[in-house]
């Protein structure tokens, strides 16, 4: 998969994209990163790339030019031309679903918005796609361009070690994951739950299965209404609810 990001700041990806899973990927070729600075697409000798918005209004607003003909450059770049999504607080909010669905594409434009927002006809009419990573604002789209990456990048083939993984971490099954525990057995006499020193396989699956449903109904219970739950699940769930 490749993942070009047009951003005012690529300095900002130095360390991210240069450690631990990404960089592991990046290496290994399964998956390519690319940075790309509207301002190289701009034509004044000052390289500028906002400006004031049209009927006034505080802050600046991202210029159209640099950011299409800097698009338009990037798709010639590589195959497939890329689906094109700008990172914005108005942009329907990344989760798993979301995340599996771009996980999918054999390659993604990201643009990183500044100011007060990129010129509208840059949504009209150059954009795919909308993302927000939240419900508040950041001062620019690079943080939300590197966990969008973080994400997609875990859902590469090969990029993690076990398949494993993205099968049972949170809300992949539409639920948080259980608790996880490791050696020492006994820490500050804290010891781990009997049951997961038994060895019977089927009965640990059953009691994680179980704290996923309880951890989910205590801190996310929205997320019950579209988990798919057995019977004794959805009781189990209900009363934890009824408890709290």
């Amino acid at each position: 998969m490749r993942i070009d990001i047009l951003t005012l700041f690529p300095e900002m990806f130095a360390g991210p994209f240069d450690a631990s899973i990404i960089a592991r990927a990046r290496e290994a070729g399964v998956f390519e990163i690319a940075l790309h600075n509207p301002r190289d697409y701009t034509d004044d000798k000052h390289h500028v790339v906002d400006d004031y918005a049209y009927g006034g209004g505080p802050g600046m607003v991202m210029k159209p030019e640099p950011i299409f003909e800097c698009v338009e450059a990037v798709r010639a770049m590589a195959e497939p031309s890329g689906r094109v999504v700008l990172l914005t607080p108005q942009g329907r909010v990344l989760n798993h679903e979301v995340v599996e669905e771009l996980s999918r594409e054999d390659r993604l434009i990201l643009i990183c918005g500044h100011y007060e927002g990129v010129d509208e006809r840059v949504r009209e009419h150059l954009v795919d796609d909308e993302i927000s990573i939240g419900d508040y604002v950041l001062s620019g789209g690079e943080p939300a361009a590197i966990v969008v990456v973080d994400a997609v990048a875990r859902h590469q083939p090969g990029v993690l070690g076990s398949d494993l993984s993205l099968e049972e971490e949170s809300h992949a099954q539409g639920l948080l994951e259980y608790p996880q525990y490791t050696r020492p057995a006994v820490y500050r006499d804290m010891p781990i739950p009997d049951i997961l020193l038994s060895g019977h396989h089927a009965e640990i699956a059953r009691w994680r299965r179980h704290q996923s449903v309880l951890r989910t109904a205590r801190r996310r219970p929205d997320l019950l209404a579209n988990a798919d739950l057995t019977p004794e699940e959805r009781r189990l769930a209900e009363e934890e609810t009824a408890t709290d």
